[in-house]
């Protein structure tokens, strides 16, 4: 008897508390879910867990939940408006946009302030469309983790368009170093030699692939390279 009751309680909770969290998720705005920011997923965080706590547990007071549910929207509304009135306040409470690669260059001491590996930037490259790290003009993490990609303007397809020209495919392009590791066997498949890369790579000064961050070939045989040392500071910076 106790269990029926103990799972209708539960059940009338669902059906209770459910309504109130979609009303205080709406009122908090599409910012919370398009875009979460930190501040933002930690309320998300938190009216999970309370959420949670309620109907697992049946000795936990209803009302208690509900009004902490109110409290936790009304909170995440008034910072939204104070980050809104205060921008200097807004940064504290997020993090700053971060431009990890510019001019076709990865930034590396930016990336690893962030965290970020060039396998995460290339995957989000691609889901970009963008296939050839040259072919970027800035590319900037914001305060969201999602990546910002400007191409350079003669990579522009519209540009070409609106001129009148079809666009040369280039291919893709094949990374052959990643933090001074050399992948021969991708060199094999574009069957290129060793001695090549390293002809290619003396052409710019440098003798010693420890030095190479990021490089990679196209189908055309082009070498593109972004160097470990790479100064991080971009000009002009990036803010908020």
């Amino acid at each position: 008897m106790d269990l029926l009751k103990d799972a209708l309680l539960v059940y009338g909770r669902i059906i209770t508390i459910l309504p109130l969290l979609l009303v205080i998720t709406l009122v908090m705005g599409k910012r919370s879910i398009g875009e979460l920011p930190v501040f933002d997923f930690l309320i998300i965080i938190s009216l999970g867990a309370v959420v949670g706590a309620d109907l697992s547990d049946p000795e936990i007071r209803h009302f208690h939940t509900a009004v902490t549910i109110i409290g936790l929207g009304a909170l995440q509304i008034a910072i939204t408006k104070l980050s809104i009135r205060k921008r200097r306040f807004g940064k504290w409470i997020t993090f700053e946009p971060t431009i990890v690669i510019q001019n076709g260059t990865f930034l590396v001491e930016n990336l690893r302030k962030i965290r970020y590996s060039i396998d995460n930037v290339l995957q989000m490259l691609r889901e970009k469309e963008v296939f050839d790290i040259s072919d970027v003009e800035i590319a900037i993490i914001e305060a969201n983790g999602q990546l910002s990609v400007y191409k350079k303007p003669q990579k522009s397809a519209v540009t070409m368009e609106d001129a009148g020209l079809v666009k040369k495919s280039e291919g893709l392009t094949y990374p052959v170093i990643i933090e001074g590791k050399l992948y021969q066997d991708i060199l094999k498949d574009l069957q290129l030699t060793e001695t090549w890369l390293y002809t290619e790579l003396k052409k710019h000064g440098i003798h010693n692939i420890n030095e190479i961050f990021y490089a990679s070939v196209n189908k055309r045989n082009e070498l593109h390279f972004s160097l470990k040392n790479t100064p991080s500071e971009a000009k002009p910076p990036i803010l908020h």
